[in-house]
């Protein structure tokens, strides 16, 4: 008798268990963890450091780590604000996975540290798919990017606790619809707030660090309401979503080996300004 086995399932199940594992030990610590998904280019990596460098004007104790495929270029510029920062290049995987950054915060993450923020790989679809056990998910879209993306993308905006519109001194430029990016966003996620930030001239800079302040003050982070929403792993998106907290995932989605991973190496490096 043969008996099928769907792995990309599996995979996806491990990696919630990992997620709920992190997610009870971050809380126990103290640190409220922000995961930030986004296009490539659509500033988030200006924008966090704008951020982190607030945050340590205020005395806040943070910290960042920053995936990508390749380079440490992210990595680099974070440490311009002072706050202890880790770069993880992914070798070709296209996003994070629970136990990947448990791994990598295992002995680096400062002990007195209070919001950790996490720049996943820039890509909308498979990070979407993997809960890395944080306790605010973050999506950002540019004004050059169009109003209609979230409908191409509605796990990833679904999902989300806030929404970031970025570079909003280019919206005129851009012809940026901003009233049809807005009802976009109400019609897969109702609800949730949506703020206009530019790091380039200071709008909207500290939005993200005081909602994640509020958080670890007691306040309840918006919890997404979302049902089930199915797609052919061949769409724009391709994963299905919808758990009770709004961050678990009946999804249909997977890369790699049954170990979960398609990959062999995750290299994590030290930056300026960082705590060893």
């Amino acid at each position: 008798m043969c008996r099928t086995v769907d792995l990309r399932q599996a995979v996806l199940a491990r990696n919630d268990d990992s997620a709920r594992r992190l997610r009870e030990a971050l809380e126990a610590r103290g640190t409220v963890t922000v995961n930030l998904l986004s296009s490539p280019g659509s500033g988030k990596t200006a924008l966090l450091e704008a951020e982190l460098g607030l945050a340590r004007r205020r005395g806040v104790e943070v910290a960042a780590l920053t995936a990508d495929l390749a380079t440490e270029n992210d990595a680099r510029r974070l440490a311009r604000s002072g706050a202890p920062v880790k770069q993880v290049l992914t070798d070709g995987l296209c996003h994070l996975e629970a136990r990947m950054l448990a791994g990598h915060l295992d002995g680096w993450l400062p002990a007195d540290c209070r919001l950790l923020f996490v720049e996943n790989v820039g890509n909308l679809v498979c990070p979407a798919a993997y809960d890395l056990g944080e306790t605010l998910r973050v999506v950002l879209a540019s004004v050059t990017e169009g109003e209609d993306k979230p409908l191409k993308y509605p796990t990833a905006f679904g999902l989300a606790n806030l929404v970031l519109v970025t570079k909003a001194d280019l919206a005129v430029a851009a012809e940026f619809d901003e009233a049809a990016f807005l009802a976009n966003v109400q019609r897969v996620n109702p609800g949730v707030t949506v703020l206009n930030t530019s790091a380039r001239t200071g709008e909207g800079v500290g939005a993200l660090l005081d909602r994640a302040l509020a958080v670890l003050d007691g306040a309840e982070p918006h919890r997404p309401v979302m049902s089930a929403v199915p797609h052919d792993h061949g769409h724009d998106d391709g994963h299905d979503d919808g758990h009770d907290d709004g961050r678990d995932h009946g999804r249909d989605h997977g890369h790699g080996d049954g170990d979960g991973h398609g990959h062999k190496h995750h290299h994590a490096h030290s930056v300026a300004g960082e705590s060893a």
